[in-house]
């Protein structure tokens, strides 16, 4: 089993990374193999809307998206992170959401994912109830932890002080990989995954 956790912040190794790092090395205790795929600091393209990536798989604008999904193929569980913006998700996290996500249901259908947000002050739960939103109406089952999944400080070095914050990424972890290990003793018992409606879309203007 693995799990992908992204960074979406600037700084490779800053505040968001920390948090990234505490889940992963919980995850990696537990057995299930982990990597951590930072986004860089090269600007990366909203969701265009031509629907290229229906025709081939992948993004016409060839970047960090289809590298990521490259890997996303085989990975069992998602976590990703963002500092905290205006109250709000990174610019670069959004639109390598919108794009990742974009007509990829059956790609994240019945896997796992979280969220997870680091601020200095304010702003952290309307930047989670952000990216939350993309794994529920994707399928996906979401992990939560003992406290919304969020760590404070304007540097790692504060970060390392937020003891509650830091415990939230562990509990986190050790939930994400109590799950993944259910889903799979459930798979080899013959639990089957629920079956799906074909998808009904109704418009609201005719």
């Amino acid at each position: 089993m693995k799990v992908i956790l992204v960074n979406g912040g600037p700084h490779k190794d800053g505040c968001t990374n920390r948090a990234l790092e505490e889940v992963s090395k919980t995850l990696e205790n537990n057995g299930i193999e982990t990597e951590i795929f930072w986004l860089g600091n090269k600007a990366i393209s909203g969701c265009l809307g031509c629907n290229g990536c229906s025709k081939t798989g992948k993004c016409v604008i060839d970047d960090k998206v289809n590298e990521f999904l490259d890997k996303a193929k085989e990975a069992d569980g998602f976590v990703f992170g963002s500092p905290v913006h205006f109250a709000a998700i990174s610019g670069m996290l959004s639109s390598f959401m919108d794009r990742v996500f974009y007509g990829r249901g059956n790609l994240f259908s019945n896997k796992v994912a979280a969220g997870v947000v680091s601020c200095r002050r304010g702003g952290a739960t309307a930047a989670f109830d952000e990216v939350n939103k993309y794994f529920l109406m994707t399928n996906m089952i979401v992990v939560g932890s003992q406290y919304w999944n969020m760590v404070h400080g304007s540097k790692k070095e504060d970060v390392e002080k937020d003891e509650e914050g830091l415990q939230t990424m562990r509990t986190l972890g050790n939930n994400m990989a109590w799950l993944l290990k259910s889903i799979e003793a459930g798979r080899k018992v013959g639990v089957k995954l629920p079956e799906k409606e074909e998808t009904i879309r109704t418009n609201f203007i005719r």
